[in-house]
């Protein structure tokens, strides 16, 4: 794939681009994120998502209150069944990591795709980060998707993957806990490539965190290929990579990009907390 071929919109009349990268990631200046946003601007910040998808904010010194009002801008905001979420506003995940926190080893993934509906997108802000380390991976799965060869993309068309919530959530579920979240959440089955409702693009959808294997295929041959297309994943040309300052925001398209935060900064502390948007079923 030619990454530089893709010539993505960057003059907008409200709000400032600048692309950190040839087809994913780009920083706004010029706005401030609260539930007071002009519907141009808005209309501006929801093009720039779909464009570069996913998308930074820098010094968005603002209360929880209006972190919450800025994502029920782009829909209904979903509570994680699974996560610690903030008592006063449940559609908050806190991600929190001190010197006492386990080290722990995270994966490529798109958020929450065990749901029969995955989520559009998150808006992630930083309230404490290490000096150094802790930045957040993000790859562009649209050019992953085209940046394998082409018996392989034919191969795949077609094919649907099943998507679980106890590959990361089930590990210390009760029986009893494990069979009513199995009886809420029961396997999801998507699409291998889906195609994005607002931009028609294609992507890869499948990720080792929640995926267990594409449906109908014999499991050693569900192995192989699945593990063809996460290497996608790893290649520098398809990422760009964040580094987090405190009261920075990142908005990222779930349908169009994984992410992978490292954790790499223990025993320094980092606090992080998110809204997720509530999205439709992936085609």
């Amino acid at each position: 794939m030619n990454l530089a071929a893709p010539s993505l919109q960057t003059d907008f009349a409200t709000i400032e681009v600048e692309p950190l990268s040839p087809t994913v990631g780009a920083e706004i200046t010029g706005f401030r994120m609260d539930g007071n946003v002009k519907p141009e601007q808005l209309a501006e910040i929801r093009q720039a998502l779909v464009n570069w998808k996913v998308i930074f904010f820098r010094d968005q010194d603002v209360a929880l209150a209006e972190h919450v009002a800025f994502g029920r801008l782009f829909g209904e905001l979903e509570i994680h069944p699974f996560a610690r979420n903030n008592e006063e506003y449940p559609e908050v995940l806190t991600i929190h990591h001190t010197e006492k926190t386990k080290a722990g080893q995270n994966d490529w993934h798109s958020d929450v795709t065990w749901r029969q509906e995955p989520s559009l997108g998150s808006i992630l802000r930083a309230k404490i980060v290490p000096p150094v380390s802790g930045d957040t991976l993000f790859c562009d799965m649209n050019a992953a998707y085209h940046g394998l060869d082409e018996m392989t993309r034919k191969k795949i068309h077609g094919l649907y993957a099943i998507h679980r919530f106890d590959r990361v959530f089930g590990k210390n579920l009760s029986d009893e806990k494990r069979a009513e979240m199995e009886a809420r959440y029961p396997p999801a089955r998507h699409p291998v490539v889906r195609t994005h409702p607002e931009s028609g693009l294609k992507s890869l959808y499948v990720n080792d965190s929640f995926v267990s294997h594409i449906d109908g295929m014999e499991k050693g041959e569900s192995r192989r290929l699945l593990d063809r297309l996460y290497r996608q994943t790893t290649l520098p040309e398809y990422q760009v990579r964040f580094r987090w300052r405190v009261n920075s925001v990142a908005f990222w398209d779930n349908r169009a990009v994984q992410h992978y935060a490292a954790f790499d900064y223990h025993p320094q502390e980092r606090r992080v907390e998110r809204v997720t948007i509530v999205g439709d079923r992936p085609v």
